[in-house]
């Protein structure tokens, strides 16, 4: 039987603003991706997704980014390897410190937005992310683009890697995800995006933007919880797959 991980980007309110629907969303993923302030989030917002993540048995990891709250963490930025390495110790160190307070422990760590992408091309800041996780904790579970630097450079620094594919997502013909500023990067339609996550989870295949296939070997799926009707999609994804008999789990993190 295939096995997938459903991961999900929350914890991305802060303040007064509010973005998505973690409480609807959080029962149907196996794996959260929290905001750690740079691009979302903030104190109170990141305590209160890591207990809503200990009440569901939900894997907890950080999503670090680029020092870019106005952009959502999704504008590139020229950053040396250096300061992209001390910017993940401390995004990770901060949730790190929340779920010591909660009992529980950090399992993973993916990058968010334009530094997830950066480093999905980029092997030096690829490294620099994966150095500062071995760095901090060697069993965190590195989450990156299938096919990318990222996940190379994981398994390079000695980490446990997952291979992300994604739903709602188009992809180009050499396996990187379509950017958000062209047309039809964003898949809207639900049927469509269950569909693709399950050719993705069962016979890792994708369509591309103009509609050739793409081989996609992915360990995870992003759920995006800022969608319309997230907890919807949500539901209907994890129906969908465990009845093309994929088994819905977290990575394993080593001991």
């Amino acid at each position: 039987m295939n096995c997938i991980d459903l991961n999900a980007d929350l914890g991305e309110s802060f303040g007064a603003w509010r973005m998505g629907d973690d409480a609807g969303v959080m029962p149907w993923i196996t794996s959260a991706n929290i905001a750690c302030g740079f691009h979302a989030g903030d104190p109170a917002t990141m305590h209160a997704t890591v207990t809503m993540c200990v009440e569901h048995g939900v894997a907890i990891g950080a999503h670090p980014s680029l020092p870019d709250l106005p952009g959502f963490g999704r504008r590139e930025m020229k950053v040396t390897p250096n300061e992209v390495y001390a910017q993940m110790l401390y995004q990770v160190g901060a949730l790190h410190a929340i779920t010591r307070a909660a009992g529980t422990q950090l399992h993973h760590v993916k990058p968010h937005g334009a530094l997830y992408n950066m480093a999905a091309r980029d092997r030096a800041l690829a490294d620099a992310i994966a150095n500062a996780a071995r760095d901090f904790d060697h069993r965190l579970v590195l989450v990156g683009l299938a096919g990318s630097a990222l996940v190379e450079a994981g398994r390079d620094a000695g980490l446990p890697v997952q291979r992300e594919g994604f739903c709602d997502r188009r992809y180009n013909v050499d396996g990187s995800l379509t950017p958000r500023s062209e047309p039809g990067a964003v898949i809207e339609d639900i049927d469509e995006t269950v569909a693709q996550a399950v050719s993705i989870a069962t016979r890792g295949k994708a369509l591309t933007v103009d509609g050739k296939t793409v081989r996609i070997d992915a360990d995870t799926l992003c759920v995006h919880g800022d969608r319309p009707a997230a907890a919807m999609f949500a539901e209907r994804l994890r129906c969908a797959l465990e009845s093309a008999g994929v088994r819905i789990a977290a990575a394993e993190r080593p001991a």
